[in-house]
């Protein structure tokens, strides 16, 4: 890998950041102006500065979801003010759709410049990193020189933007500011194509694609290996987060991980956002941002997908079916949406991870929240709001301030000084874990609500990675035996019984049946049992069924046999 720094980041004069949404011409902007006012509108007709004035302003509770026996929970977000305080949403802001827009045009960014890195991938792509140290923001004078020390033990805060986002968004910069004030050192690692950056191979970044950021990590993790590394990731970038996390499991060097506003699932994603007629605006604005991507990158696009299709994409669905099934090989659009789903990867995640979503998100449905996924792994604490929208969360009656910032920055906060911070168990970069992921098979294309396309085409990690899966299957049963037992590894997979107790256990159950009788009734219960388990509505179903079909011999033979008692207490008049 070869990096390099070009000092101070300059933004991009061609196109206009629409937050994590879309890529927006400027010429676009009376469109945005009669969406902005749509919304202040409709912000009205929903009521909620009426309930926010009748409940006195107070807010709402944020709703937390966990295993009762984390350790997470238990020693470090119980400990956390924010988490267990309030959310009240800046009055004038409430509304979800008003609080998203607002965010676009008006996000009040802090004013600071990055210090650019040029960070060089094996298949010849080329990735943007933007740091802001520590001492940007404490007076420290800028200077492209100054690097971080091999040994310097400041934690690293990974930030993975949103699909069409990069580190010039108002969020980004909210986080990353906040983040340098608190003494910590912040990077965020552009996708590719994005932040002024060409694209220089025939890959480009999508939902699912993972392979940039395990190249990231393992990069930071090398250079700096006394430095703590967190990964905080947003919209798309939660998304491919998680997705990283549940991939490699306890290999991941990294401390902790914060997702913000996360689609989990596309599938349920792409059926919320073409539902309602609010839901239809942010897909087209969605695909207007992917067409402004696309004709960025119009050559490589050109030799990859169906241009011609792409062009007269009025949808997501619609860019997905001619660009990322077309270049990816995908059998439909739904195939591709099953495989990028970070839903799938969350019982696997090794690392403290706090997810925040806000239930009123006009863009990531809370219909897609795994919430007993989440329940189940101690390992991750579910944040919920009733308000928000999709990354705003504004407070105070200003909007100056974003609560999801605060709130991750004091979750790292406690994390780092207490004693839960993952450790890597097992060090074997690039290696994939024993989850199948869409970027085993590249090359594709894709995209997601957020809406980053890539192509992918690299024989040689793909051979790499078959080697990693080899010597991962050598070390499973090494692995296995690491686990500390009532902690963290309650998700993990046991050790199989070797054959020689299969072989024990087979034989002993054989004796047992040939030294019992035969029995008729376990075998009917246990089908009974299964059947229960697995419906109970056919459970019930199949017993009434039994009672009406046997009632007319039973009540037969009930009146034979209580007749003459029948007569005693029921005598003929």
């Amino acid at each position: 890998m070869d990096c390099r720094v070009l000092g101070e980041v300059s933004e991009n004069p061609y196109v206009l950041l629409l937050n994590d949404l879309s890529l927006i011409p400027i010429s676009h902007y009376f469109f945005a102006f009669l969406a902005f006012s749509f919304a202040f509108l409709y912000h009205f007709l929903e009521f909620h500065f009426l309930q926010d004035l009748f409940n006195g302003f107070r807010g709402s509770p944020v709703g937390l979801t966990y295993n009762p026996s984390s350790p997470i929970y238990h020693g470090v977000v119980s400990k956390c003010r924010i988490l267990h305080a309030r959310y009240l949403a800046t009055p004038w802001l409430s509304s979800p759709h008003f609080q998203t827009v607002f965010l676009s045009f008006f996000g009040r960014p802090p004013a600071f410049s990055y210090r650019r890195e040029l960070f060089n991938l094996s298949d010849g792509g080329t990735v943007a990193l933007d740091w802001l140290l520590s001492s940007d923001v404490s007076g420290g004078v800028f200077s492209t020189n100054n690097t971080i020390p091999k040994g310097d033990t400041t934690p690293i805060v990974l930030v993975i933007p949103g699909l069409t986002s990069d580190s010039d968004a108002a969020y980004i910069k909210h986080l990353a500011f906040n983040t340098a004030k608190r003494g910590w050192n912040v990077v965020v690692s552009n996708h590719r194509g994005l932040g002024g950056i060409s694209v220089t191979s025939d890959c480009f970044y999508n939902a699912g694609w993972t392979e940039d950021l395990r190249t990231v990590v393992s990069n930071l993790h090398d250079e700096y290996p006394n430095a703590p590394l967190f990964l905080v990731g947003l919209s798309i970038g939660a998304n491919i987060l998680v997705k990283y996390l549940g991939e490699d499991g306890d290999k991941v060097p990294v401390a902790g991980a914060v997702a913000i506003c996360s689609p989990w699932d596309l599938l349920i994603g792409d059926r919320f956002i073409g539902r309602r007629l609010l839901q239809k605006f942010y897909d087209k604005a969605l695909t207007t941002g992917l067409l402004g991507y696309a004709q960025l990158h119009q050559p490589r696009f050109f030799r990859l997908a169906n241009w011609e299709g792409i062009k007269k994409s009025r949808s997501i669905r619609d860019f997905d079916q001619h660009a990322t099934c077309v270049v990816g090989k995908f059998e439909t659009v739904d195939t591709y949406y099953r495989r990028c789903t970070s839903a799938n990867y969350v019982g696997n995640v090794s690392v403290p991870l706090l997810c925040i979503s806000a239930l009123d998100d006009p863009v990531c449905t809370r219909e897609a929240i795994p919430w007993e996924e989440c329940r189940a792994n101690v390992n991750i604490v579910l944040a919920t709001t009733k308000h928000g929208g999709h990354l705003a969360f504004f407070e105070g009656l200003t909007a100056a301030g974003i609560w999801w910032v605060r709130a991750t920055d004091e979750f790292l906060k406690i994390l780092h000084s207490s004693q839960y911070m993952h450790v890597q168990k097992m060090v074997s970069f690039g290696a994939q874990s024993s989850l199948d992921s869409s970027i085993d098979q590249g090359p594709y294309v894709n995209i997601a609500e957020d809406g980053m396309v890539a192509a992918v085409g690299n024989e040689q990690a793909k051979e790499n990675r078959t080697e990693d899966v080899l010597e991962q299957q050598k070390t499973h049963q090494r692995k296995t035996n690491e686990m500390v037992s009532g902690e963290q590894d309650d998700h993990m997979i046991r050790p199989e019984p070797c054959s020689a107790e299969i072989v024990q256990s087979s034989e002993q159950a054989t004796r047992r049946q040939d030294s019992k009788p035969f029995d008729v009734i376990t075998p009917v219960r246990r089908c009974l049992d299964l059947l229960s388990q697995q419906s109970r509505w056919s459970f019930w179903l199949l017993v009434y069924v039994s009672i009406v079909t046997s009632w007319p011999l039973v009540g037969s033979a009930l009146q034979i046999v209580f007749r003459k008692k029948l007569r005693n207490v029921f005598p003929a008049v």
